[in-house]
């Protein structure tokens, strides 16, 4: 399996941020947070995850939700290859990932931030829908439809919505595949949290969220049994919390809990 890897790698880094995207983008979108990150002395580390961006194959499509795994672990190796703190950040379906993840390899991270996790999809698919898709999941698993979800979901930013619209590799269409997949690894995400290890853990939920469901991420954070986690929701904010005019704000609430001495 191909893996893009890409690195904003500083000397003298204070630690490592490991960055997994969500559905439909890529890494170069995190330009911005990159940026900050490497100005408050981390590096950071990531890359498109398999159907993404410069990746080969067909864009929005995958064969298993492992093939996520496999790239974070990927990005991770890079990470730890120094003596540093090192930090798993997801968000939507990068957070996701990173929960799966977690749950199936208990890394060897400082913590762990999410940033608005896909846990439950805003817009649900009807049950006749759903009933369709697992027959065609069987007999063509790479059919593509659009993913539904409209630039003005993500953010406020007239700018940032235009940036997703023109963006070429912005995937707007997924696989019929693909959203099995997502499926089962929401249902895992939601039902077995007992499996999440225990890591610092900070939760930042956008409050007016209109592409994953805020009330899931709440109700998966408080089933959690470990001693150190923080949620924070930010009400008025849509879903790319570091797209956000408020981002900033944002950061800097983040950049403290990395300071709390974890």
């Amino acid at each position: 399996m191909e893996v893009i890897c890409d690195c904003k790698e500083i000397k003298d880094a204070r630690g490592a941020i490991v960055l997994v995207h969500g559905a439909g983008e890529h890494f170069a979108r995190y330009e911005w947070l990159c940026e900050q990150l490497n100005k408050e002395g981390f590096s950071v580390y990531g890359g498109d995850l398999p159907g993404y961006g410069r990746t080969a194959g067909k864009r929005g499509h995958i064969n298993s939700f492992a093939q996520y795994f496999q790239a974070v672990e990927r990005w991770l190796q890079q990470a730890s290859y120094k003596d540093r703190p090192v930090y798993l950040l997801g968000h939507s379906m990068g957070g996701l990932v990173t929960i799966r993840y977690a749950m199936e390899n208990s890394p060897q991270v400082n913590g762990i931030i999410l940033s608005s996790p896909c846990l439950k999809l805003y817009r649900q698919v009807s049950r006749s829908l759903e009933m369709l898709v697992s027959v065609l999941n069987r007999s063509l698993p790479g059919l593509q439809f659009k993913s539904g979800i409209q630039p003005g979901a993500v953010s406020r930013s007239k700018e940032v919505q235009r940036r997703v619209t023109d963006d070429p590799y912005y995937a707007k269409k997924v696989s019929v595949r693909w959203y099995k997949e997502l499926s089962s690894a929401m249902a895992i995400a939601r039902e077995q949290t007992s499996r999440f290890p225990d890591i610092p853990l900070l939760v930042m939920q956008a409050g007016d969220d209109l592409v994953v469901q805020a009330e899931a991420s709440r109700e998966w954070y408080a089933k959690l049994e470990i001693p150190d986690k923080h949620y924070r929701e930010w009400p008025g904010l849509y879903h790319e919390l570091f797209n956000e005019p408020e981002k900033q704000e944002v950061f800097a609430y983040m950049l403290d809990w990395l300071e709390a001495g974890r």
